[in-house]
């Protein structure tokens, strides 16, 4: 009798179940509620209170709340109380919590408008505003020296709570201060770059005079208007960037004296800790030579090179030395000398002290130390190129310690002491996890179990494997997606969504194994989803990405067809209805896939696609296939435009007008070469978007491509 109502219990649980996941999602599901109703509850802005040892703080529904490690919670301040102080500031109000920066326990900065507010926490005032222009941008804060470097046009700027000053007064539009340079490579985010205590600040100077002007246009006005940018394509002469240093004192600007050639790269700028020096990663134009250079940051004179990074395909430096707080001659170095990206220590002499992490796999954040300097935490991917784990390195011997023992990718906030992490994770079945745990790795609170907000769907299995890459040794990682009523003795048409490019890693455990919720959508409509992480993509070490170097396209497509032969070993596998999609480097790698193979590929949709790469910028352009001038058998062999005659399938290229990452020449060339050898194509134009389409019109151009995959796979 006990056994019979067992099984009826059990049987009832997996009909409820079975029952509740019911639901299908809709396209706007899939495209806006992933961002919406079903993105996993979060702890809003969590953060360490700056100078507390052991307090931290989030936003939760309008409140400011703060708790201790022992788990007492105080209501710093509200989203009300902040909009009286504004309205007694004579300020708009707002209709959400700010984004706050802490400045001390009882102190936080948040930004309204055009007004940086100094808040008070014990008397809910505020306490000093510093204004930048109405039009100003890209604004950047010294919270030491309380004052605001900013743009106005081209132009640099400061502010404080005394008024605003202009640095720079250049009236041609082909010189630009203060904003970031290099179109953003080399982990340049920004171009403004204050001294610790806030006396001094650096800045780049981008002279792009000699760039030739690339046509824009916006077809919304009454009459198309005509916006050109400056578009340096690889081999062409690019914009030359020198640094100011802008002493706040003296009201005076000096240069560095960075020397010649001129179109090298100055990137990871950093301050020593007594202000006098400045340490800019430089790396000249072929992009295989890289110096840590030190110069006086009174005078702009060079002082030193500190060392010296070569290689037979590209330097790549993405990340700025951090000084020692224990030792002012000491700064670590996180750079992939070795093959992959690890931490090391230097002097200021340039003298290696030590490799603090090393082995086959890579640093991706450094979490900080602790006050003393015995402990480095950090995350890697030392488990799993598809995980990130936290962990802890003895300074004085390298000893690795790992912090938590879920799987998964985790990412951490280090205490202020050192003492404690928040750590946040999510893997393939956890949305997402905030524990607060000791730097040993025990759990002390858990802050945060977000509940499964697709629980109610019913989807396909989602599995993680890997193949064997071209080179037959070499590991890559797949996601496959199955329709949800799967049927093994059926025949399913396929999707590959492909990217392929470095910077980027499609394939990860994380909730849903990283995968697009719009993959599910298409798997609803009885497709199976397929991704696979070729060589040429992120985190796995310099070697597996340079195979890529002078061919693009080549070996990442030899890799992605080791995914066909898989799937179509699968008896469940149509491999006459085997279709791809991506954008940028995906929309080349789909171009490379339908017309390399295009006895496999009935249909494709390539958005934003690099057809040719004599066309893209130089920065990134010349690091993965060098100078046309340098390369012109891998520029012809990777230009799209020279396989046109392949073409068999149904084929659409998506593209925004106002691009400035991927033109619009290079699809239009692409449909001009597909008309003068009388093969069909399909074309569609975001008249307003740039490389991305956001918003509600991504759900249109999703839609679209959707569409034409449900009407011709």
């Amino acid at each position: 009798m006990q056994k019979t109502l067992k099984l009826l219990v059990a049987f009832l649980f997996i009909g409820a179940t079975t029952f509740a996941q019911t639901k299908e999602l809709t396209l706007e599901d899939a495209i806006l509620g992933r961002y919406l109703e079903y993105n996993p509850a979060q702890l809003h802005q969590l953060s360490w209170v700056k100078n507390s040892k052991d307090t931290y703080a989030y936003v939760e529904k309008h409140m400011l709340i703060g708790r201790n490690i022992e788990g007492k919670e105080v209501e710093y301040t509200s989203t009300i109380q902040i909009n009286k102080a504004l309205r007694q500031a004579g300020q708009d109000t707002l209709t959400h919590f700010p984004t706050i920066s802490w400045i001390n326990p009882d102190e936080i900065l948040f930004t309204n408008g055009n007004h940086f507010n100094l808040y008070l926490i014990k008397s809910q005032s505020i306490t000093e505003t510093i204004s930048i222009k109405p039009d100003g941008k890209f604004a950047d804060l010294n919270l030491n020296s309380r004052k605001v470097a900013f743009t106005v046009d081209n132009n640099l700027w400061i502010a404080d709570a005394n008024g605003m000053t202009a640095l720079t007064d250049d009236q041609n539009p082909g010189i630009v201060n203060g904003q970031y340079v290099h179109r953003r490579e080399f982990g340049i985010t920004k171009g403004t770059f204050w001294s610790p205590k806030g006396d001094l600040l650096a800045f780049y100077r981008k002279d792009e005079t000699m760039v030739q002007d690339y046509p824009i246009v916006d077809f919304m006005t009454r009459e198309a208007e005509l916006k050109p940018v400056k578009y340096p394509m690889a081999g062409m002469k690019s914009h030359h960037v020198t640094v100011g240093i802008y002493n706040c004192k003296t009201q005076k600007t000096v240069f560095l004296k960075t020397g010649k050639p001129l179109d090298h790269y100055l990137t990871n700028i950093s301050w020593g800790p007594a202000e006098k020096y400045i340490y800019i990663a430089e790396l000249n134009r072929d992009q295989d030579h890289m110096k840590l250079n030190q110069y006086n940051a009174v005078t702009g004179d060079f002082v030193k090179t500190l060392y010296e990074e070569t290689s037979d395909t590209y330097v790549e430096p993405l990340h700025p030395i951090i000084f020692s707080k224990t030792n002012p001659n000491h700064f670590y170095r996180w750079s992939r000398r070795d093959g992959y990206f690890h931490v090391y220590l230097y002097d200021t002499s340039g003298k290696m002290l030590r490799q603090i992490t090393s082995g086959p796999w890579e640093v991706t954040d450094i979490l900080g130390f602790d006050p003393a300097e015995k402990f480095m935490f950090f995350v890697s991917t030392k488990v799993s190129p598809i995980d990130r784990n936290i962990y802890k390195v003895q300074l004085s011997d390298g000893k690795v310690t790992r912090l938590e023992t879920a799987e998964g990718t985790h990412q951490a906030l280090l205490s202020n002491d050192g003492k404690y992490l928040l750590d946040t994770y999510q893997s393939k079945n956890v949305p997402r996890v905030t524990n607060l745990i000791t730097n040993k790795g025990k759990v002390v609170h858990n802050l945060l179990t977000a509940d499964n907000t697709l629980k109610d769907f019913r989807f396909g299995k989602n599995t993680i494997f890997t193949i064997k890459a071209a080179d037959g040794k070499t590991d890559l990682y797949c996601r496959m997606i199955l329709p949800a009523d799967f049927d093994s003795t059926k025949k399913y048409p396929v999707i590959v969504y492909v990217y392929g490019g470095p910077h980027a890693q499609l394939v990860r455990n994380t909730w849903h194994n990283d995968a697009r919720f719009w993959q599910y959508y298409m798997a609803q409509k009885g497709y199976i989803s397929f991704t696979l992480d070729n060589r040429g993509s992120d985190n796995r070490g310099a070697a597996f990405e340079d195979v890529i170097h002078r061919h693009l396209g080549i070996n990442e497509t030899a890799d992605q067809m080791k995914g066909i032969e898989y799937l179509e070993s699968l008896p469940y596998v149509d491999k006459n209805r085997i279709g791809v999609h991506g954008w940028s480097f995906g929309g080349f790698m789909t171009l490379n896939l339908m017309l390399r193979h295009p006895e496999v590929f009935k249909v494709g949709v390539a958005g934003g696609p690099v057809v040719d790469w004599k066309m893209y910028e130089v920065m990134y352009g010349e690091r993965y296939m060098d100078t046309p001038q340098e390369n012109p058998e891998g520029y012809k062999e990777c230009n799209m435009l020279n396989h046109v005659s392949a073409l068999k399938g149904k084929l659409m290229l998506i593209h925004g007008a106002e691009d400035q990452t991927v033109v619009m020449q290079q699809s239009m060339q692409f449909i001009r070469e597909c008309i003068k050898q009388q093969k069909q194509v399909d074309f569609f134009v975001y008249p307003t978007s740039e490389h991305n389409v956001r918003g509600i019109d991504r759900v249109h151009l999703m839609r679209k491509v959707s569409d034409y995959f449900l009407e011709n796979l």
